[in-house]
């Protein structure tokens, strides 16, 4: 007899509750082409690093018989030093240059397992404001020295977006062992311009590097930025020349012959070429700076015995051997020194290459 009206229910929202309800703000970023038009890539940039991909590429493919070695700072924090870093490098490439090839360790991102600095190009004035336009800056100005120079720079692949801002300047690249599971990243590296190095899991399973080999090896269609900083979606080819690198894992180091032998059936069973990367720090020293030269000679032990397989190695250096906090006083920072990972000294990194390079020397 008596039917109530049908309620009626509003909702009462401000638009910024629905969009971004976690962003305190953000900002427009300058473009790739915007970044790169304030550190323009110069010819002779261009070409050493064109010379210097094809040179790993030919290692990688065997009709190179030198080795490669990533060696340089866990991480960039000071231009000033990186810069002395690369001419000291340089230097001792010069006269190692007929069995090793060495690659600089040029490093602005760093995955953290939860919180930390982030890397030059996140936080260049390492204060927490989180200048990015002036950490791209940087990163293009210390990677176009160091090709200048006449060295290759390696660095990792992070951020997806970045890659599209310094890419042109790097020789070699690495998909970390905190994102190798990532398909964002497998997708990334598959159509990266240079040859790229996957790692095992922090784990220490191989089983995910030679999954993201696979995908890295195949085409695929993913979304990202071009140039002029509109999102597109791209279509690759395939990188033809990714490879894994061994970093050990969980107190598990994976550097021994055994280990590699290991790996080199599983590539076999998955039809996957046999290129192996040794890194000499990580799980591989069990975070022991002291013991990556140690590493480094058992794994040149077993070039010597005829391990072809084995493409490179990784090593962690810097001027002055060890690691420092980040104070808040940034004048009591110690030049040369790690902020990362502890590193091997400038001295003792000669010494194990010019050591490394007198025993290859003598087989071959």
């Amino acid at each position: 007899c008596c039917r109530r009206p049908p309620v009626e229910f509003k909702l009462y929202m401000m638009p910024d509750k629905i969009l971004d309800t976690h962003i305190a703000k953000s900002q427009v970023l300058l473009t790739p082409e915007e970044i790169a038009a304030k550190v323009p890539l110069t010819e002779r940039a261009e070409q050493h690093v064109l010379k210097f991909r094809q040179q790993i590429e030919n290692i990688l493919n065997g009709t190179d018989s030198r080795k490669f070695v990533v060696v340089g700072p866990c991480s960039i924090h000071d231009l000033k030093a990186g810069r002395e870093y690369a001419h000291k490098l340089k230097d001792l490439a010069d006269r190692v240059s007929d069995r090793l090839l060495l690659i600089m360790r040029v490093y602005f991102e760093k995955p953290r397992t939860t919180v930390g600095w982030k890397g030059l190009i996140n936080d260049p004035d390492l204060n927490d404001s989180f200048n990015i336009e002036k950490g791209l800056v940087l990163a293009r100005q210390m990677l176009l020295e160091v090709a200048e120079l006449g060295l290759p720079s390696a660095n990792e692949t992070l951020d997806p977006i970045i890659p599209q801002y310094i890419s042109e300047l790097v020789s070699w690249s690495a998909i970390g062992a905190r994102t190798i599971e990532s398909q964002t990243h497998r997708e990334l590296a598959s159509g990266l311009s240079m040859p790229v190095g996957l790692k095992n899991g922090t784990n220490g399973s191989i089983e995910v590097a030679i999954n993201a080999l696979k995908a890295a090896r195949d085409p695929h269609i993913f979304l990202g930025i071009n140039q002029m900083g509109q999102v597109s979606i791209f279509q690759t080819k395939g990188n033809p020349y990714a490879h894994v690198i061994l970093r050990g894992g969980s107190g598990q180091p994976n550097y021994d012959a055994q280990s590699v032998a290991e790996v080199e059936a599983q590539l076999k069973a998955a039809n996957l070429p046999s290129q192996i990367v040794i890194d000499c720090s990580h799980g591989n020293s069990n975070k022991d700076h002291r013991l990556q030269a140690d590493v480094f000679r058992n794994v040149v032990g077993q070039i010597l015995d005829e391990n072809s397989s084995i493409v490179g190695m990784m090593l962690e250096s810097n001027l002055s051997e060890g690691n420092q906090s980040i104070p808040s006083d940034l004048e009591k920072l110690k030049y040369g020194v790690s902020v990362t990972d502890k590193c091997l000294g400038w001295e003792e990194t000669e010494a194990i290459l010019l050591e490394a390079h007198e025993r290859l020397s003598s087989q071959y």
